[in-house]
């Protein structure tokens, strides 16, 4: 029983660096490696790698090769368009049921005091600001109160991830972000249903405009201050 859940240990520390690996663009889209790659940069054997990528490609992060390894998954521009799609109608929905609650949601209280700051010196920068505005949206859609909306937003949230993480790359998406949280939040608290849907709108298209303009040059630049470690982490 100890061997089995050092085993799980050890492959759920595996499948969290690998993911971050992807998700910081240290394994770019399209990147081939093997298990015993993995294996030996990590210091781990195999079985928990195999598991590791078992898992991410249920996630849709990798894809194994036949007879070649394994592969970070290239990016499938028509798939991320319609999880946008899917996560406008979802956050719309959400919007909607929000303003049709007796009570206002404590949530709402508390993420309008984070994107209305008293001084602009307060705003948070750089990846933070990534996740705080992915943490605005998810709590706009659990504050809804539809436990399957919130779990099927949370597993789009995850595999648009990879690519929202450059559209904070520019300082003034990172302004917009506050101004557009800011306008959806105070349309919410109204009771302005169809408004702060259509500010939501507008806000999420922006970001999806963004991730179109992406190519292989812009995520290589992302990728030039994270260098996979020369040494094996060890586990």
């Amino acid at each position: 029983m100890a061997n089995q859940r050092r085993k799980e240990s050890v492959a759920d520390r595996v499948y969290e660096a690998l993911k971050e690996d992807i998700f910081e663009f240290r394994l770019l889209p399209g990147d081939r490696f093997s298990e015993g790659d993995i294996g030996t940069r990590l210091n781990v054997s195999r079985t928990p790698v195999r598991e590791a990528l078992y898992r991410l490609q249920r996630e849709g992060h990798v894809e194994v090769l036949f007879r070649s390894g394994w592969q970070v998954k290239p990016f499938d521009f028509r798939q991320v368009e319609e999880l946008y799609d899917l996560r406008i109608t979802l956050e719309r929905a959400a919007v909607h049921k929000i303003c049709g609650l007796a009570e206002e949601p404590e949530a709402l209280r508390t993420l309008t005091a984070l994107w209305n700051p008293d001084h602009p010196s307060e705003r948070a920068v750089g990846s933070t600001v990534r996740m705080l505005d992915e943490s605005f949206h998810c709590d706009l859609v659990a504050a809804a109160g539809n436990r399957e909306m919130t779990r099927i937003h949370r597993e789009i949230t995850d595999r648009l991830r990879i690519v929202r993480r450059l559209d904070f790359s520019r300082e003034e998406r990172v302004d917009a972000t506050y101004v557009e949280h800011a306008a959806i939040l105070e349309a919410l608290r109204s009771g302005m249903a169809s408004e702060a849907a259509d500010r939501l709108t507008r806000h999420i298209r922006a970001s999806q405009k963004a991730v179109r303009e992406i190519t292989m040059e812009r995520i290589r630049e992302a990728a030039a201050g994270n260098k996979l470690p020369r040494r094996p982490r060890k586990y």
